[in-house]
């Protein structure tokens, strides 16, 4: 997007929240919307997992994507407003981000490709607990972790299901990922590492027949998996844009002191 101009192609998408398709039918009157191909910005309306939605569906399209809050949670959001919108875009900062990508295989031999704005998580789906083996950079680091699950976050996702199953937040510019438990039982301490961004995360499944996992890559399930690899991909650039002194670096930060 040229920020020495105004923009004039936007892309209006809203979630199907009732208080979000009114101001898709507000602002698309206001400003005029155009097809998603030809934007030079997307404004998505709805909250957190809406956004992470629109990421996923601009990911190779090359175009900023400024949300504004009509969801609940909403971190990922600016405040909603309807006046002097292009000149906001324009005065917004630009966070990017790069995806996880998630490969793996089931317990039918067939394999599976995902990306995660978030994190990508492995969680047990029946009665018992999952059995997993751990290695980073096809080195074994945990031979047996008994747990409901563990999950590799971004900094961008540190904050989500990351930090609800105790996992640290991570600035955006640190350059490492986070490997964590969720509600381990052996080893009952461990919580998890801090891995380098180019870390190459791998989840071997023990047991999968009597002790099932299906693996996440933001929400989007793979069930019956036998082992998945997380890494960072590279060549896919997430831009996010947030109104000046609110934006991603400062809302981790935020977050800690809350």
């Amino acid at each position: 997007m040229n920020r020495e101009n105004l923009p004039q192609r936007i892309s209006f998408l809203a979630s199907g929240a009732p208080v979000a398709q009114a101001a898709l039918g507000v602002l698309s009157q206001r400003y005029g919307s155009v097809p998603v191909e030809e934007a030079e910005v997307v404004v998505a309306l709805g909250g957190d997992g809406f956004m992470l939605q629109t990421l996923h569906r601009v990911e190779r399209l090359d175009v900023p994507v400024y949300g504004m809050n009509r969801g609940t949670v909403g971190f990922l959001m600016n405040e909603y407003a309807e006046d002097d919108l292009p000149a906001r875009l324009v005065a917004a900062e630009e966070a990017i981000i790069n995806p996880l990508k998630m490969v793996a295989e089931n317990t039918a031999g067939e394999m599976f490709e995902g990306l995660a704005i978030n994190e990508v998580s492995l969680l047990r789906s029946g009665p018992q607990a999952a059995k997993l083996r751990i290695s980073v950079d096809g080195r074994n680091r945990l031979d047996e972790l008994v747990c409901d699950g563990a999950l590799v976050a971004t900094p961008a996702g540190s904050t989500a299901y990351n930090y609800s199953a105790h996992g640290p937040i991570i600035p955006i510019g640190s350059g490492v990922l986070a490997l964590t438990a969720i509600a381990p039982f052996r080893p009952r301490r461990w919580r998890g590492a801090l891995l380098p961004k180019a870390a190459k995360v791998r989840f071997d499944v023990v047991d999968p027949d009597r002790r099932p996992v299906r693996a996440d890559a933001d929400s989007r399930p793979v069930e019956d998996v036998v082992w998945a690899e997380i890494s960072s991909e590279p060549d896919v650039e997430h831009r996010i844009l947030f109104d000046p002194g609110h934006g991603l670096e400062e809302r981790l930060i935020r977050e800690q002191f809350a």
